[in-house]
């Protein structure tokens, strides 16, 4: 029997934002139209997936109604955590049960593209394990927008993920990855939680050398949104306290 496929969906990018894109402005139609015809998912929420997928019913039909999708969660540990090493490593292929059965089924995170700075890997890896086609959709993916829109080395860069939350610790790691960055011309990008932007902006002002760079994109794909670079010392003058992003979603990137 041939086996369904793997559809990796992007979501919008306004995910725990008050202000929502329209779809049609951040989504082909060729994405919306596939997700729309998709009646099992694997995702990191089922409640805001239902969410997004009434979204999409609002310009294409869906298959079934909203309460008859196969909805599945990814284990907890592998969406707090991330899945692909250590001890959050888990079996994704029981995940892909409907795809052996013949069904073309969803991947899908809070916003963006799956198992890009979100979880979804170990499934993507399950699915090739199985033979299962993985098919990955366009769509946006902040990292990438982000790193574009910084003026950063965008021939080499790395994705370190979220810094520590401790101070002494986070100053720590700012000066690796700015001591990798002036060594090397590789752009450091890394994300945090929202309500945590200001005390990260702080420990960048205070912890980074005058001379690097400092990037940020907040709101992407949001009006209110905004993509800004300039020096650490030039930060401290237009910035000393308050982080510009707010509590919107953020990208920050540092580098020379």
């Amino acid at each position: 029997m041939t086996t369904g496929r793997l559809f990796l969906v992007p979501a919008p990018l306004d995910f725990g934002c008050a202000e929502q894109a329209p779809l049609t402005d951040v989504l082909p139609d060729l994405t919306l139209r596939q997700a729309a015809a998709l009646q099992h998912w694997v995702c990191e929420n089922a409640k805001t997936t239902r969410a997004y997928l009434k979204r999409v019913q609002a310009i294409y039909p869906l298959p079934c109604a909203l309460q008859d999708m196969a909805i599945t969660e990814l284990p907890r540990e592998a969406h707090k955590k991330g899945d692909h090493v250590g001890a959050s490593s888990f079996d994704a292929k029981p995940l892909l049960k409907a795809a052996l059965a013949g069904h073309d089924i969803g991947l899908v995170s809070e916003a963006g593209m799956p198992a890009v700075a979100d979880p979804g890997s170990s499934v993507v890896r399950a699915a090739h394990e199985l033979g299962v086609p993985v098919l990955p959709l366009v769509g946006p993916v902040s990292l990438l927008l982000a790193l574009a829109a910084s003026g950063l080395n965008g021939q080499n860069f790395a994705f370190v993920g979220y810094l520590p939350q401790d101070a002494v610790d986070r100053k720590k790691r700012l000066q690796d990855l700015e001591q990798l960055a002036h060594k090397t011309s590789q752009t450091q990008l890394f994300i945090e939680t929202p309500f945590r932007n200001a005390a990260l902006w702080r420990g960048l002002l205070e912890g980074l050398q005058p001379q690097t760079r400092l990037a940020i994109s907040y709101g992407i794909s949001l009006a209110h949104g905004g993509h800004f670079s300039q020096t650490v010392k030039a930060w401290r003058q237009s910035h000393p306290s308050a982080c510009p992003a707010g509590d919107l979603p953020a990208v920050f990137g540092l580098g020379r």
